[in-house]
């Protein structure tokens, strides 16, 4: 078994968990199992829906946190720095 803080999980767990029950994601895993065993797929529908409507709300009315572009006036010129 490997050392917990010797591996990076996005890279070395591709083919599946290395450290087994010492994963520190383990508990996050669990949970979205519980989920997905005890939530119907129509309210699971219906959580994403409102989630899609409320990410759509932000966008209009400017309460999104993303990044905000700011583009030159001349626009991008991708030859020229």
């Amino acid at each position: 078994m490997s050392d917990p803080a010797s591996v990076n999980c996005a890279v070395d767990c591709v083919e599946g968990c290395v450290l087994g029950e010492q994963c520190p994601g383990r508990p996050f895993q669990q949970e979205a199992e519980r989920f997905i065993r005890e939530t119907p797929l129509d309210q699971m529908l219906d959580i994403a829906a409102e989630a899609v409507r409320r990410r759509q709300l932000e966008r209009l009315t400017g309460g999104s946190s993303g990044p905000q572009w700011v583009f030159p006036e001349d626009g991008i010129q991708p030859d020229g720095f």
